[in-house]
């Protein structure tokens, strides 16, 4: 959007949120009538990808890829291919694993709207920047059944998804049936993660004594306990406060949630989960503190994994702070961006050397119109920004082009420690024989500029709008389909799978039975204690020859003329 002042008045450029046709979806099998038309009718089954670099997140090589019935069969030189097959030439490019955005929030009812991206529109614009596979998140309300809000998601995503995804589930309250309805998650619907919240007081917020309940509940059934760490109970003080003082525009939202709530919510989470022996996943770190927190804890060896997202390494809160409502406020999420601008730097460092370990979006976009439903207080701006789209050349830009990170890094972030974390690897975050076809082929030299105007999502506003980034996905493979070529979209509605994610993955607990039985308590064998017992009968302990203390009782002078203390008193007595 192109801001411009005129006489003092800020305004800018109205995009009309996009409204996108949704292809028919049809099955894996079954070629599309553009195959047809063109005579490449094996070419949907038999894929070729020849000449590229091959970059995995613990190696890079010269390789071809070799594809057939989704599925890469081979990799390497001098590959032997059936006639027939469908060759893209990437010389020049890298060819790598598919992105995995690990925190969507799409078509999600919150704050009295919905998202304005849904499944469809939402997978589409994440294929277009080279994300083959999303994991939402199914969040019931206070009060409902997780399998009831679980199944309401699966029926909204299955018919639109054009790529993979998996789903989070949401603890929002606390009882016995909520701790069994995580066991058939687990045990019948692939739910390996479920997220609880330390904000958003009286509607998703838990207690510590729940938070501990759910920790104690994930570890029993293997899961992944999730956290979004703020401490609700002080943002909502805050809140009422700047809106008492009239301060009602979306710099409000950033000053009542300030960092040191993020940290201290970050490092509550870090203790209760590790006083159980949980391993946990801190949902996007927006901020140095706690950022500091997951990586001091993980030194201090805790069982945490912290997931920046591209909106905290790729932009900064300084726009709360801009004169144009719309704008600020199209920057509104929460956690919210720091104003500190030099935070997606120090948040970049600490991905790149490890002690941040994935990175996804939070992608859960409002128009204008609906960000207006707070537009005369910040409490009831619609918290969320996109990203879905731009992650990857986001991160690429702010990683690799600035030298923070080597390819095989940028892989490991984007997609392949999502796939160990989440115990879909390697069918997922890797190229190599036997693993799921989702490729990009990514062009590290070419620019683009990122717009709203230029954007595949529906929503009207970007929080990158104007940023020059290097990288982009020419060619992205799904399943074995080109679902992208040279920047065409040509996904369909509906060809996505929903992905399982099981539970007990050694990649999260493989060390932690062996920490359990090495930090076990243990019992000092002593003789027993069979001298004298105190009794106590209400007056003070007489037995053992215990005499109860009498307070002594001593003569204070008034103050002096002045009201000031007389120094002339002391307790202080010779005898001692």
């Amino acid at each position: 959007m192109d801001a411009s002042s005129d006489e003092g008045v800020v305004t800018e450029e109205v995009i009309v949120p996009r409204r996108v046709g949704q292809a028919s979806a049809e099955p894996w099998d079954v070629l599309s009538p553009v195959d047809i038309e063109d005579g490449s009718g094996s070419a949907q089954n038999r894929l070729l990808i020849k000449g590229g670099r091959v970059v995995n997140d613990d190696m890079m090589q010269d390789a071809d890829v070799y594809i057939e019935d989704g599925i890469i069969k081979q990799v390497g030189t001098n590959l032997h291919t059936p006639g027939g097959t469908r060759v893209i030439e990437a010389k020049g490019h890298l060819v790598m694993p598919g992105g995995i955005d690990t925190h969507t929030h799409m078509q999600m009812p919150f704050m009295g709207t919905q998202a304005i991206d849904d499944f469809y529109t939402g997978t589409r614009a994440a294929l277009a920047g080279g994300t083959t596979m999303i994991m939402d998140f199914a969040l019931p309300q206070r009060g409902e059944s997780l399998i009831e809000a679980f199944h309401r998601w699966r029926t909204w995503a299955d018919p639109k998804v054009c790529c993979d995804y998996a789903i989070h589930v949401g603890v929002t309250w606390w009882s016995d049936k909520v701790a069994q309805e995580m066991e058939e998650l687990t045990n019948e619907q692939g739910v390996n993660s479920f997220k609880m919240f330390m904000a958003y007081k009286d509607t998703w917020q838990l207690n510590d004594e729940e938070l501990l309940e759910s920790f104690k509940r994930c570890k029993e059934l293997g899961a992944l306990a999730q956290v979004h760490a703020e401490n609700g109970d002080v943002i909502k003080e805050n809140s009422k406060k700047l809106l008492e003082l009239g301060i009602t525009g979306p710099e409000g939202h950033e000053m009542s949630r300030p960092e040191e709530v993020e940290a201290e919510a970050t490092n509550r989470a870090c203790v209760l989960a590790n006083q159980v022996n949980c391993p946990l996943y801190v949902v996007h770190v927006m901020s140095k503190s706690a950022a500091d927190v997951v990586s001091s804890k993980r030194k201090q060896g805790h069982v945490v994994f912290g997931e920046p997202i591209a909106a905290s390494l790729g932009t900064d809160g300084t726009h709360h702070y801009h004169k144009c409502w719309r704008h600020a406020a199209g920057h509104v999420m929460g956690p919210p961006l720091r104003p500190d601008s030099s935070t997606p730097k120090y948040l970049m460092d600490l991905l790149a050397n490890g002690d941040l370990q994935t990175t996804g979006t939070d992608n859960c976009t409002f128009s204008a119109a609906q960000k207006a439903l707070g537009k005369d207080d910040f409490t009831k701006i619609p918290n969320g920004v996109n990203g879905v789209e731009d992650r990857m050349s986001v991160i690429w830009e702010k990683g690799v082009v600035s030298g923070k990170m080597d390819p095989c890094r940028f892989v490991a972030v984007t997609s392949t420690n999502a796939a160990k974390i989440f115990n879909i690897y390697p069918k997922k975050g890797r190229i190599a024989v036997g693993s799921d076809a989702d490729i990009v082929v990514w062009n590290p030299h070419a620019t683009r500029v990122i717009s709203a105007k230029t954007h595949h999502q529906a929503v009207d506003f970007n929080i990158f709008e104007g940023m020059e980034v290097h990288g982009i996905a020419e060619f992205v493979v799904c399943h074995g389909r080109v679902v992208v070529e040279e920047g065409e979209v040509r996904a369909i509605s509906g060809m996505g799978k929903y992905v399982p994610t099981p539970v007990f993955n050694p990649h999260v607990y493989g060390r932690l039975e062996e920490r359990e039985r090495a930090n076990a308590p243990c019992k000092v064998e002593r003789a027993p204690y069979e001298g004298p017992v105190a009794q106590l009968n209400g007056q003070g302990m007489q037995e053992g020859g215990i005499i109860p203390v009498q307070q002594e009782t001593f003569y204070t002078r008034g103050p002096t003329r002045s009201g000031g203390v007389n120094l002339h008193d002391s307790s202080f007595h010779v005898s001692g």
